[in-house]
């Protein structure tokens, strides 16, 4: 694969991250819907902009949901099996420090595309990541104390959990590049229903009630909570995971920043420091992929 097509991907991927920046401010117009029934009326739209897309070309529905057992076992478990655990986590645990825990699936991507066919972990790789990592943990903690508390324990474990399923998701991907991302939106109808039974069985309360709400649920099935899969799903397949594991840290300072533009956060010298560790770590971890597309360019 050529180096303009790995850049491109990987901007693709990193697209995902731009509209997962978006998940707080839409959750908070969404209001009091419950996570589950959020879910799976976000992973329902999710199929529908999949079926859609096989309707127009005129291309099967049936052959695209006609993927190999790994591919589903892999898409059901990573899409569906990564909120499942993240939801508990927030129950069981508080939910700083289980975010905290959960924000390590940057880290575990960079981490486990080093196994990889081809693939090879380098220092800057892992400075970037680290920078990235702490640069998240000043934003979310404010410079202030975390104190894991032992009853959480088994929040914890599932928002640890929730990082390595994210983690290994993204990265298995990269071996299954025959299976289409089309198929994505069939593992979202399994996720789909899978998140509307786990509502009727442990959610109360109903459906959105006001427009307001509804509309934050549309934009979750087409941004964060749907489309952006679509994206990551051919980011991680061909384009830079390595680089995309270090910009994911990326996602919460760009969700505090539309935050604190919507009104719902104040603006911080410890975010600013933020900032700084993470935007540097970012371009730390992608300064092999930088240089080898300017010599690329140099060259030409």
């Amino acid at each position: 694969m050529s180096d303009a097509s790995v850049l491109r991907h990987t901007l693709i991927g990193a697209s995902a991250l731009l509209l997962w920046s978006t998940l707080a401010v839409t959750t908070v117009f969404a209001g009091g819907v419950p996570p589950f029934l959020m879910v799976g009326f976000a992973f329902f739209l999710a199929f529908l902009i999949g079926l859609a897309k096989w309707v127009i070309r005129g291309e099967s529905i049936l052959g695209h949901m006609r993927q190999p057992w790994q591919a589903w076992a892999l898409g059901v478990c990573g899409l569906f099996g990564y909120h499942a655990l993240v939801f508990y986590a927030l129950q069981a645990a508080p939910p700083l420090e289980a975010n905290l825990v959960n924000y390590l699936w940057p880290l575990c991507i960079v981490l486990f595309s080093g196994f990889l066919p081809g693939h090879r972990l380098r220092w800057f790789h892992l400075a970037g990541t680290l920078s990235g990592l702490i640069g998240v943990i000043l934003l979310v903690t404010g410079g202030g104390s975390v104190s894991f508390k032992a009853e959480a324990l088994p929040g914890y474990l599932a928002a640890f959990g929730a990082a390595i399923t994210w983690g290994a998701y993204s990265v298995l991907s990269r071996l299954l590049k025959a299976v289409p991302t089309d198929s994505v939106a069939a593992f979202c109808l399994a996720g789909s229903l899978l998140a509307f039974v786990c509502h009727a069985l442990f959610e109360t309360g109903g459906w959105p009630q006001t427009p307001v709400q509804w509309g934050a649920v549309i934009l979750l099935g087409l941004g964060p909570a749907g489309g952006a899969f679509f994206l990551w799903d051919l980011g991680m397949k061909r384009g830079d995971i390595q680089v995309l594991g270090a910009l994911s840290y990326a996602t919460p300072l760009m969700s505090t920043l539309l935050l604190i533009l919507t009104g719902s956060g104040a603006l911080s010298s410890m975010v600013a420091v933020a900032c700084l560790m993470i935007v540097g770590g970012a371009a730390l971890a992608s300064k092999d992929m930088l240089f080898r597309n300017r010599k690329a360019a140099a060259a030409e």
